[in-house]
């Protein structure tokens, strides 16, 4: 296959299992889900979360992806809600197959429906919050830390820190006894700590939702450590016959995913330029990316 975008083609996929993925995602699209993470994926990465937003190519290429393929779905640790809106998911014609997997799963939404459906709250996130405070002055009250409040999950981010990662190696340790101490788990991630719910992560999501709509292959875009338990997902439905694509969303801040992927690409405008051509590849009229097209100019 050509690596020529500007043509409709899509990059090779390095390996053998990531091409026969590919291949079966083409032939049968209609057995197919493709996932995405969000931030880092679908939305670059920004200083404050609460200004992420997804790539103005984002939703054009889903929108064009999902009405032939059996579900696209977005897998985020965010709340399924701030996913919607931050990703201007609602309410668009030809999405009527997107799901959110919110927190990790434990929330969904459908836009077939407009409706989300939601686990109980972990009880041991109320006690996070209420010592989370003296935990973090504690540890050295850094400055530019800050905590993002996300419901089911509380995080805590170094990336405005004078030493982003100091801070970071700094307070690992203390938010690991945290959790710990009330029944959560730490989820490291690119200069962020997440305390969540054990039993939540986007590979058990992502299995459940394949298994729900009997899927015949499977695609998997992500960034970040969290993303890691959706490659390994991916993996173990490859093992047992499932084809499958993993895309990594290249980062200098974290390169587990790009040892393992089939496909390495710089960043969310690149993953949303191969998810538009995917759609083209298999009949859909996904125009390309309004940066994309400006680069070309």
């Amino acid at each position: 296959m050509s690596t020529d975008n500007e043509t409709g083609s899509l990059p090779r996929p390095r390996t053998t299992a990531g091409r026969d993925g590919l291949a079966e995602i083409l032939a049968r699209p209609g057995k197919a889900v493709v996932a995405v993470d969000f931030d880092g994926t679908l939305a670059p990465i920004v200083a404050d979360p609460e200004q992420a937003r997804a790539h103005p190519g984002a939703v054009p290429a889903l929108a064009a992806l999902a009405p032939r393929v059996a579900s696209v779905a977005v897998v985020t640790g965010r709340p399924a809600e701030v996913a919607v809106r931050y990703g201007g998911f609602a309410g668009v014609p030809g999405l009527d197959r997107l799901v959110v997997l919110g927190h990790y799963g434990a929330e969904r939404w459908s836009a077939a429906t407009g409706e989300i459906t939601a686990a109980p709250e972990h009880p041991g996130i109320a006690a996070v919050r209420r010592e989370l405070p003296a935990v973090l002055a504690a540890a050295g009250g850094w400055a530019g830390v800050w905590t993002e409040e996300k419901g089911r999950a509380v995080a805590v981010h170094t990336r405005r820190a004078t030493d982003p990662q100091r801070a970071f190696d700094a307070l690992t340790a203390p938010l690991t006894a945290l959790a710990t101490h009330h029944g959560l788990v730490l989820e490291p991630g690119r200069l962020v700590l997440e305390l969540r719910p054990p039993g939540m992560d986007k590979g058990k999501a992502l299995l459940t939702h394949v298994r729900e709509v009997s899927a015949g292959s499977v695609l998997y875009a992500g960034d970040d450590l969290g993303d890691l338990p959706a490659f390994a997902a991916v993996e173990k439905l490859r093992a047992s016959g499932t084809p499958g694509l993993l895309l990594c969303s290249g980062s200098d801040e974290v390169q587990e995913l790009a040892t393992r992927s089939d496909l390495t690409l710089p960043g969310p405008e690149a993953v949303v330029a191969f998810l538009g051509a995917l759609a083209r590849a298999i009949g859909g009229s996904a125009p390309e990316p309004p940066l994309l097209k400006r680069r070309r100019g």
